[in-house]
């Protein structure tokens, strides 16, 4: 497949100054960088494709090289001024800009770090009186949780965890990646920068388990469909002593028979015969509650609604409940 222009590579025109060469090529490494996508062959080969654009631009010479042959250049020998050695282009400050950003805030080693658990999401289904009153639930959640065997070490004891011979206890390597090396996760310990002699029994070195927690959850009047319930360190243990995901309670509340809901305001259908409707009526219409009486004026027409106010679900953030809405339907004698 025919090369790319170094200029289109890197998203700039002919006439880019030195200066914005740099921002770009920086921005596009930073985007398509391993370490940020790691096992992505896509983002590694665009990398590779920017420092090669650059290693060329980034050069004076072999700027100018490349702007009278093309790709053309790359054929020549070095005595006719192929791209060949290493110009002046800039890499280590511009490398240097990258590793700083990249790894700012995680210089040095990273092992032995405690990694938080992972976050959890139960989809419950509630009934509507459990939506409008509130209740409370227990639920079953399967997750990891630390070993209780050996209390998250991984290891049958503590003699029998080594510092990584690979890592030399870092819980990183380098890996030579184009132009430059690139840090990578320990192969040998995994990042822990440790190594384990004679596992744990019951979690095999991992250092959490599988297990079913009960929780109990309190569910506030006036949730609806879609709400979500937060429990905080409820979701899976961290590993390495990490702190605990946290678990999202994901609501679906069921139609009911009689009412229909918007917002905090509910909706019922109420009938009455014709005569009711002409001379009016002094009607009992269901509530939340149980019942209310519902004056019927004389001359009401089918489909005419009535509010009666508070009567409807509490508003989720407090302030007082929104209203029920009575629809009375007119039947007509056949």
């Amino acid at each position: 497949m025919a090369k790319r222009d170094y200029y289109d590579v890197l998203g700039v025109s002919r006439n880019v100054s030195a200066d914005e060469l740099k921002k770009a090529y920086r921005k596009v490494a930073m985007k398509h960088h391993p370490d940020r996508n790691q096992g992505d062959k896509i983002a590694e080969d665009k990398f590779k494709e920017a420092s090669e654009a650059f290693e060329v631009l980034g050069d004076q010479e072999k700027r100018a090289r490349y702007d009278q042959f093309g790709h053309a250049a790359e054929g020549m020998g070095s005595g006719m001024g192929g791209f060949g050695g290493a110009g002046g282009s800039g890499f280590g400050d511009v490398f240097g800009d990258i590793f700083s950003e990249f790894f700012s805030g995680s210089s040095g080693s990273s092992a032995g770090r405690g990694e938080r658990g992972s976050d959890l999401q139960y989809n419950m289904d509630i009934s509507f009186d459990d939506a409008v009153f509130g209740s409370s639930k227990e639920i079953d959640v399967p997750r990891m949780e630390t070993c209780d065997s050996c209390s998250g070490l991984g290891a049958e004891s503590e003699k029998d965890i080594k510092i990584c011979g690979l890592c030399g206890g870092t819980g990183q390597q380098r890996v030579q990646q184009g132009f430059f090396s690139v840090a990578t996760t320990c192969s040998s310990c995994g990042g822990r920068g440790k190594t384990i002699s004679n596992p744990c029994r019951t979690c095999h070195g991992r250092t959490r388990v599988s297990k079913t927690k009960r929780i109990r959850v309190n569910i506030p009047a006036g949730v609806a469909t879609g709400s979500r319930i937060k429990l905080t360190g409820e979701g899976e243990h961290g590993a390495n002593s990490g702190s605990s995901g946290d678990l999202y309670i994901v609501l679906r509340v069921k139609d009911h028979s009689l009412f229909e809901r918007d917002g905090a305001d509910i909706f019922c259908e109420v009938p009455i015969n014709f005569s009711q409707a002409t001379l009016g009526t002094d009607l009992e219409v269901p509530t939340l509650e149980g019942k209310a009486r519902l004056k019927i004026p004389a001359g009401t027409q089918t489909h005419k609604i009535f509010r009666l106010k508070n009567q409807g679900i509490a508003h989720l953030r407090g302030g007082g409940r929104g209203d029920l809405h009575v629809r009375v339907v007119v039947e007509t004698p056949t």
